[in-house]
C-alpha cells in the first residue's frame, strides 16, 4: 500500500490517479468515496469542513479494502486523517493483512493551496471550510507522520507546490 497524504488541495487525487494509471495499481480515494456515499446531514456537515467520525471512516476504509487485492500494491489516498485512523491501519499492517509500502506526504504553501481549492469551483471549498480544514490538518493529521515513523513507516516529503507532473517524477523517483 502507498498512502497520499497532505492537505486538501495537495493533489492527493490527482497523484493517486496517476500513480495508479501508471503502475496498474488499485486507486481508493476516501474523498470520491465520501462524495459518492455520504448523504443528509453527515453530507452537509462534510461540505462545511467537518470530518466523519473515526469510527465511520475506519468501517468505510475496511469494506472497501475487502473488495480489493491486498497482495498487490495500490494506492490509499486521504486516508489516515486522524491518530486512531492511522493506528488502525498500522494494525491491519502489523496483522499482516497488506504491508505499507511508503507514505508520500505532499507539501504545499497555504497560499497555492487555498488558490487551488477556490479555483475548483466545490460548493465544499468555502473560505470558511478550508480555513477549517487547514487547522484539522496540521492539528489532527501531521501528528500522523511521526506515528508511522514509529511504526517504521517510510515517509517521503515531497514539494505539492510544484505541477503536477514533477510531484508525479519524484514520487516515481522514490519509489524506484
Amino acid at each position: 500500500m502507498i498512502v497520499l497524504m497532505g492537505v486538501p488541495g495537495a493533489g492527493k487525487s490527482m497523484q493517486g490517479r496517476m500513480l495508479a494509471d501508471e503502475k496498474g495499481y488499485a486507486w481508493i480515494s476516501t474523498g470520491e468515496i465520501l462524495r459518492v456515499l455520504v448523504t443528509g446531514k453527515r453530507r452537509h456537515e462534510m461540505q462545511e469542513g467537518k470530518l466523519l467520525s473515526d469510527g465511520e471512516m475506519i468501517r468505510m476504509i475496511d469494506k472497501v479494502l475487502d473488495l480489493i487485492n491486498l497482495h498487490e500494491e495500490f494506492v490509499l489516498d486521504g486516508f489516515p486523517r486522524t491518530l486512531k485512523q492511522a493506528d488502525w491501519l498500522l494494525d491491519q499492517a502489523h496483522m499482516g493483512r497488506f504491508k505499507i509500502s511508503a507514505v508520500f506526504h505532499l507539501v504545499s504553501d497555504e497560499s497555492v493551496i487555498r488558490e487551488r481549492l477556490e479555483s475548483r469551483g466545490r460548493k465544499d471549498d468555502t473560505a470558511e471550510a478550508i480555513k477549517v480544514r487547514f487547522d484539522e490538518y496540521n492539528n489532527v493529521t501531521l501528528p500522523i507522520l511521526e506515528d508511522f515513523k514509529k511504526g517504521g513507516v517510510t515517509i517521503y516529503d515531497i514539494n505539492g507546490s510544484q505541477t503536477p507532473k514533477e510531484v508525479h517524477k519524484q514520487i516515481i523517483d522514490s519509489l524506484a
